[in-house]
């Protein structure tokens, strides 16, 4: 009985021990945990962030290869086309099908097609429509019934950690929209379907553009000294510009596509058929990119303090006069090099009778000649020490160059040599324009905001991009007017850089990116203002 009871004692003390150990490890595993999120606070009280890996930034590069075509190839060019193939059968033109008003003939085939396009052949409640003009309109409508998501999608990206979930359903919807587009033959369903692809496109450019920002933190911190400053925009300038080249490569290949399924088709419903199989490759191409989604990073969310500041977030831009200013520029140069490209092809098509294969070269010179003349650019940027406000009045000048020309020579027959130098001088202006725009962007973004900035920013981008679509389309073959405008929204653009209140510097300063001095009056930290906090000293030296 002795020996039971003594055993019974051991056995009450070893589970004792046990209690009291797994006890200690909860303690432990509790510390552990109380240590992390407060690191993770720290994180993102200060902004830092981690520097990105190879396999991030490639698949940074990858979703611009298969999303940037969106906007620049698909809905410009692939869906009036589409729509054309369903509306009426354009009528015989005054001068008949082989004749232009330069006094060129064409190929009855070409000219059906431009005038497939152009001709308003559409009719709404008794007013007529081109299938260029009803895409401008669709694309109109989808960005104003997206203009809510810049304060829904903004607040979430800053403030909660579903931005992965938010750049997935953005491109799942975006690229399914393409997989129907063959099933209903009206023109009726088509502002649906750009609705749906543009809105997704906006919201998932937005993630790509706040990625981007979360990157160049890690690789330089989360403030910088004035000096330090262009290290920033070496890096920042190095991904976007490198992201523009990847994404031009793809609308080369979409555009390729096109023209090859086109040309092996001669009847409406077979090309139909063709520009829908071109409409359901371009989905496909879009999920591809999906694989960039598993390296979005959430970045260091900032808790709100104050619930009232949760509504009107998406409205801080506004407290940034740098970043306003450089969203006016955006608009313009968006405008800008989608007003010539536009104009530029119904020209060539329509009044210089080009055949179709020099169409491609002309579209693959466009696309492709980026692709040297963006990456030989940086080393000169950075021996003439050119930021991004330089760069972005260079893209300005070449269009100013492109458009002039164009205008100059608009009645003569243009030689091809020099439509292909031309193309790629406009290319390059499209390029600097588009990624320095974003880096200008990102440099006037604090701390907390990156998701509001690049909604403001992927927003006015494609509402420009629609703009100079819509003036363009609505004028097919003047290339007199067309051009016109695009030389003076131009001209606006460069007035606005020079003396507009535009500096990536003073941008990146209001912002917190840019610190003069740590010592000065003020706080180290990105956002935090400490010049009203009254440091209070102890009661000792106080008495002394």
């Amino acid at each position: 009985m002795a020996e039971t009871g003594g055993g019974g004692g051991g056995g009450g003390g070893d589970d004792h021990d046990h209690m009291e150990d797994k006890q200690e490890a909860a303690d432990v595993q509790n510390a552990a945990m109380k240590i992390e999120r407060g690191r993770e606070a720290y994180k993102g009280y200060v902004g830092l962030e981690e520097k990105p890996s190879k396999v991030d930034i490639w698949g940074w590069y990858l979703y611009g290869l298969c999303s940037y075509f969106v906007l620049t190839t698909l809905v410009p060019a692939v869906f009036p086309l589409i729509i054309s193939q369903i509306s009426s059968s354009p009528q015989h033109p005054v001068l008949g099908w082989n004749n232009t008003s330069i006094s060129l003939v064409c190929t009855t085939q070409q000219m059906q097609l431009y005038k497939s396009v152009t001709q308003r052949s559409i009719s709404v409640n008794h007013l007529k429509f081109s299938p260029l003009e009803w895409t401008s309109i669709s694309w109109l409508l989808a960005l104003i019934l997206s203009s809510p998501l810049i304060h829904f999608i903004s607040t979430h990206l800053d403030y909660n950690h579903n931005q992965q979930l938010i750049a997935a359903a953005s491109t799942a919807v975006g690229s399914l929209s393409f997989l129907p587009v063959g099933f209903f033959h009206t023109t009726r369903i088509f502002p649906v379907y750009i609705t749906l692809i543009v809105s997704s496109y906006v919201v998932a450019s937005a993630s790509h553009t706040r990625h981007l920002a979360l990157m160049v933190r890690g690789f330089t911190g989360p403030s910088l000294h004035k000096s330090q400053f262009p290290v920033r925009s070496t890096v920042s300038g190095w991904f976007s510009s490198f992201s523009t080249v990847f994404g031009c490569f793809g609308s080369a290949v979409i555009s390729a596509f096109t023209y090859h399924m086109l040309r092996r088709d001669s009847s409406y419903s077979e090309r139909f058929v063709s520009l829908w199989i071109v409409s359901i490759f371009s989905g496909l191409k879009w999920v591809l990119g999906m694989f960039h989604v598993m390296f979005v990073r959430p970045g260091a969310s900032i808790p709100i303090s104050d619930p009232m500041d949760y509504k009107p977030h998406f409205l801080t831009l506004f407290k940034y006069p740098h970043a306003v200013g450089t969203l006016f520029v955006v608009f313009l140069s968006s405008f800008t090099t989608m007003c010539i490209f536009t104009g530029g092809i119904l020209y060539l098509v329509g009044q210089q009778c080009l055949q179709s294969i020099f169409i491609l070269y002309f579209w693959l010179t466009y696309f492709i000649f980026p692709s040297f003349s963006l990456p030989l650019l940086q080393p000169l940027q950075q021996v003439i020490k050119a930021d991004s406000i330089k760069m972005q009045h260079v893209g300005f000048f070449l269009a100013l160059l492109t458009s002039s020309v164009g205008y100059h020579f608009r009645g003569k027959i243009w030689e091809k040599q020099h439509i292909l130098v031309f193309a790629g001088i406009q290319s390059t202006s499209t390029g600097l324009l588009h990624a320095y725009g974003r880096v200008l962007l990102l440099d006037c973004t604090p701390h907390g905001k990156e998701g509001a900035f690049s909604m403001w920013f992927s927003w006015v981008k494609a509402l420009g991009t629609c703009a100079g679509f819509a003036v363009a389309s609505a004028l097919p073959g003047n290339i007199y007017a067309s051009f016109r405008i695009a030389f003076c929204t131009a001209m606006i653009g460069i007035i606005t850089l020079i003396f507009g209140n535009i500096s990536d510097v003073g941008g990146a300063k209001a912002a917190g990116v840019v610190q003069e001095d740590y010592s000065e009056k003020g706080s180290p930290v990105p956002g935090l203002d400490t010049s009203s906090i009254i440091i209070k000293q102890p009661l000792h030296d106080q008495t002394t």
